[in-house]
């Protein structure tokens, strides 16, 4: 697919935008003032390959927060802020990475000055948070409702006041909890502004719904060539979105790593197959492989179905079959089929 060329910004040690590949956030949920809580989850996130980590700055006692952060992992730090623009300036003199703010949210021009200078002067990058819950008023009269032409104009907006100051290392996102709208604002950002785009759909809903919706709208963005970082918004542990937005770039050919296919079972079923699959995912959560592995029911859908596997099993009464590439290699008994399953990964 084509990728949407955009200016590209650095992030810590990340590069955003430019061609660059798309990376995974996500965002703390202990609160501020639990700094040790906030440094355990934030080190839990880095190990499951959460790339940029956000945390709320909700007033200046949490601006520690940041400096505790950067000891305790690797990966770049955003402080979320609203309205005072003080918690910027602070978290710029605590080592942030990356300011998320709404600079029409600050007040005078004098603060938004202030801002882009500092950030400006240690190379900190701004992202603008638009979502369909805090339009402006004479966006929203303009509109009636959040409409993605709505979204985009408010986020047009607010990168023209970091503009008027010179200020361009800037990534734009425009989340609404309607997959719809939340693509269509995209895709008109896309065509309007040079900037990365931070993809996600807000308040998308539990770890059922949300990553339905989550796949459905950043998967459509990417596979058009829109967007550049995501973070799937889930109500669960975080760790959750991680996961989440690391399989929806496998599953677009845009991450390396295992890609396991499994058949969803049928009356032909005579192994416990899902748990069989269930187990095999789990133990290849880890394996940084570029490969495909199958685990199939039965012989009909096994080797000739899923023939482009790397690595396959079959199932059949109380055994099964090892296959490579569509080849059968073996029979085993159906107690030993993922250790064997396993074994064989080992060995590409």
């Amino acid at each position: 697919m084509a990728k949407r060329k955009s200016t590209q910004v650095q992030v810590g040690n990340i590069l955003l935008g430019g061609g660059a590949p798309v990376t995974v956030q996500s965002m703390l949920s202990t609160p501020s003032t639990d700094i040790p809580g906030s440094v355990a989850q934030a080190k839990a996130l880095e190990q499951a390959g959460c790339e940029i980590l956000r945390a709320a700055v909700p007033d200046m006692a949490a601006v520690k927060l940041i400096s505790a952060l950067k000891e305790a992992v690797s990966i770049p730090i955003v402080a979320d802020i609203h309205f005072d623009y003080r918690l910027a300036l602070a978290c710029c003199d605590a080592g942030v990475d990356k300011i998320r703010i709404n600079p029409g949210n600050i007040g005078e021009d004098s603060r938004v000055k202030a801002v882009a200078q500092a950030c400006r002067a240690k190379n900190i990058p701004i992202r603008i948070g638009v979502n369909d819950g805090s339009l402006e008023k004479h966006i929203l009269a303009k509109y009636g409702h959040p409409t993605p032409e709505a979204l985009c104009e408010s986020a047009l907006y607010h990168a023209s006041l970091l503009e008027r100051f010179d200020f361009t290392d800037i990534v734009v996102s425009m989340k609404a909890s309607s997959v719809d709208a939340t693509i269509r604002a995209y895709q008109l950002a896309a065509e309007k502004c040079p900037y990365p785009l931070h993809l996600g759909i807000t308040h998308a809903g539990t770890a059922r719904m949300g990553l339905v919706k989550s796949a459905i709208g950043i998967g459509s963005l990417l596979q058009q060539g829109i967007g550049d970082t995501l973070r799937v918004s889930l109500a669960a542990d975080p760790v959750e979105e991680v996961y989440a937005g690391r399989d929806i770039l496998k599953a677009l050919d845009m991450r390396g790593g295992v890609r396991l296919i499994a058949c969803p079972t049928c009356g032909r079923t005579r192994i416990d197959l899902i748990s069989l699959a269930t187990q095999a995912e789990q133990a290849l959560s880890d394996c940084k492989k570029d490969i495909t592995v199958a685990v199939m029911g039965c012989a009909v859908n096994g080797p000739g179905e899923a023939r482009e596997a790397d690595i396959g099993i079959a199932g059949g009464k109380g055994e099964g079959l090892i296959f490579k590439k569509g080849q059968i290699l073996r029979k085993v008994p159906e107690n030993r089929l993922l250790e064997e399953l396993l074994a064989e990964v080992g060995k590409l």
